[in-house]
């Protein structure tokens, strides 16, 4: 008589690694929501949203943001991607920082009334906060951890697929409408947690 046991080997070492593979899928998945569990305030507003319950599950684009810096224009492309994809699960999320030669100076008021007048900004803005350093707010000392880049300006941008991680980042020269980020925006677009 045969002996199965090589047969029943081989599918109790299958079950170990699918369990193994689902506990670091599940692991990551808790390490990738913790990126967006934190409370920020809506620019010049009162109440803070938590970011996971609000932009859980879509595409990110964080970008710290400044009125008087030559990459501001950028506030035009980043409104026209939160246009073009917003309704496919897609949104800018905008933090104004003064950490580069003090060029987000004004109140949030302030800011709030440039962005809106001036570019017509309607994608989420959220308070002033410092993006470097040992005074970064949470998110970006999450974000420059999981890249290994702190933003070394204005505009610097990174993109969150749908299930909290970070996927990718871009210095504050490419533009909005860079062809590399627009593709990296669609890919997360068209791929859906489960099929990761």
């Amino acid at each position: 008589m045969r002996s199965s046991y090589p047969v029943l080997t081989a599918v109790r070492t299958r079950r170990w690694t699918v369990a193994l593979l689902a506990g670091l899928l599940l692991a990551g998945g808790a390490q990738a929501a913790g990126l967006l569990d934190l409370n920020y305030r809506p620019l010049a507003g009162k109440g803070k949203v938590n970011l996971q319950k609000q932009y859980g599950g879509k595409v990110l684009l964080v970008v710290n943001t400044a009125s008087k810096c030559g990459f501001t224009p950028q506030y035009e492309g980043l409104e026209a991607l939160q246009k073009k994809y917003a309704a496919r699960g897609f949104s800018v999320l905008g933090f104004p920082s003064n950490d580069f030669k003090g060029q987000e100076p004004g109140s949030e008021a302030q800011i709030q009334e440039f962005c809106t007048l001036t570019y017509g900004v309607k994608f989420p803005m959220f308070q002033k906060v410092e993006v470097t350093g040992d005074n970064a707010t949470p998110l970006y000392k999450q974000l420059t951890k999981e890249t290994g880049v702190a933003p070394g300006w204005n505009f610097h941008k990174y993109l969150v697929s749908r299930d909290g991680r970070v996927v990718a980042q871009f210095p504050s020269k490419v533009k909005p409408d860079d062809a590399e980020l627009v593709k990296a925006i669609e890919h997360e677009l068209s791929v859906t947690p489960a099929k990761r």
